[in-house]
């Protein structure tokens, strides 16, 4: 019997080793696999990450505090620890970098503003989704839209075309599309998206500047202002409820 037992033993003892040696290598051929098709970025490349996003933050603090006129490449290189010649590994100037800050950015705000302007259904989800999208974005960083605010002239010098002419441009095609699907009245396009852009250009200022910011309430508010009109809101207000 204990013959018996240790030989069951020793069967079950192998069998199990065999499964095991088999598991081993299919999980080791499958990690090579994905090693292969998902492998982590180097030390090289989180260096030349960490770097650029050094730069950036430098030059992001510098935009804030003072006009892009009044900065140098030196004064972003004194924020970093880094050397001289590797700022000159990621920009060419102050330029590059004042544009790698707002380019992506606003392009990105751009096309979800368009998203959900095309997708709206009501005047209201026109005016008030853009409103809160782009509230929240103003919200969520508020150091962004202060780069913007403090550089206002030399971002519509250097960009009205590009990126800021792009944006007004969208949103002028936008509204077209809305007056063709009958969201909005016949009116001149250039003119509402002027009015468009100038008040969420005021709030978004304000907001970006409070301790708390809440974007709903801002874009409740632009949407109503937009919508009825000061005259027809205050008439709203004195209804006694």
């Amino acid at each position: 019997i204990a013959n018996r037992a240790e030989c069951a033993q020793e069967i079950d003892i192998s069998v199990i080793f065999s499964y095991f040696v088999r598991c081993t290598k299919m999980t080791r051929s499958g990690m090579s696999r994905t090693a292969a098709t998902q492998r982590l970025p180097g030390k090289r490349e989180r260096n030349k990450a960490a770097n650029r996003a050094a730069i950036l933050e430098a030059g992001q603090r510098c935009f804030i505090e003072n006009n892009y006129d009044a900065i140098t490449v030196r004064d972003i290189i004194r924020r970093t620890t880094l050397a001289t010649g590797t700022f000159y590994n990621y920009f060419r100037d102050k330029r590059e970098v004042f544009d790698a800050l707002l380019s992506v950015r606003m392009r990105e705000l751009t096309e979800q503003l368009v998203r959900i302007r095309r997708n709206a259904t009501t005047l209201h989800d026109f005016v008030h989704g853009a409103y809160l999208a782009a509230f929240e974005t103003i919200a969520e960083d508020p150091l962004f839209y202060e780069v913007i605010m403090r550089n206002a002239a030399i971002v519509q010098e250097l960009y009205d075309d590009r990126i800021m002419g792009l944006s007004v441009k969208a949103l002028e095609d936008d509204i077209r599309d809305g007056i063709r699907r009958g969201l909005i009245p016949a009116v001149d396009v250039e003119y509402l998206a002027a009015a468009f852009f100038g008040v969420a250009s005021e709030i978004g200022k304000r907001l970006a500047r409070r301790e708390d910011r809440d974007p709903r309430p801002a874009a409740d508010l632009a949407t109503r202002l937009f919508m009825q009109g000061l005259s027809t809101q205050r008439e709203v207000d004195l209804v006694p409820a």
